[in-house]
Order: C-alpha cells, then sequence, then structure tokens
C-alpha cells in the first residue's frame, strides 16, 4: 500500500463530521436531493478510509447502515445518495494518490 498524505487524509474525518452535520434530517427530506448526495458523499469517503486500511482515523465513524438507503434507490434521492456515495469514494481516493478506485 502506498504511502498516504497525511495533511490530506487528517482533513478527511472533519469534512465526514460537516457533511453529516449539514444533513442529519435528510431521511425526512425526501425531495432533497442535494442533502443525500451530501450524505452519500460523506458515506463514501468513510467507506474508502476503512478500504485504505485508515479505520484508526475514523473512529466512531461507521458507513450508513445499508438498509436505511435500500428502499429509496429507486428514487431521484436515493440515486443521488448512490451518485454521492460513488464520488465520495472515488475522490478519496484520487486525493491520496491511491490507485484502487
Amino acid at each position: 500500500m502506498p504511502e498516504l498524505p497525511e495533511a490530506l487524509l487528517s482533513q478527511l474525518p472533519d469534512l465526514i463530521d460537516r457533511l453529516r452535520g449539514e444533513t442529519a434530517g435528510y431521511l425526512d427530506q425526501p425531495g432533497e436531493q442535494q442533502l443525500w448526495y451530501n450524505r452519500g458523499y460523506a458515506n463514501g469517503i468513510v467507506l474508502s478510509l476503512q478500504q485504505l486500511q485508515q479505520r484508526g482515523r475514523l473512529g466512531t465513524r461507521v458507513p450508513d447502515a445499508a438498509a436505511v438507503v435500500t428502499g429509496h434507490l429507486g428514487t431521484p434521492w436515493g440515486r443521488a445518495y448512490r451518485h454521492g456515495e460513488s464520488m465520495g469514494s472515488r475522490e478519496t481516493y484520487e486525493v491520496t494518490g491511491d490507485p484502487a478506485a
């Protein structure tokens, strides 16, 4: 596994917290696709950090429960969540320089 850039890695948990704070009520606002996208983006970061063996940086942060979103996947907001998740994951790999994504 390549050496990951410390400066970027140390910022990702704060970004997760900020996005999750801003999207805390996303389940109650299904029509707000940007909220769902941002929540998915944060989840993508969490998933990528786990895959990059950076669980220690996550502290108590865990991925959103898949069952919560599963019932929404056929909706525009569910697709926004999945797109955000995909982008958050991909961009985490890009900024860390890991080509695994």
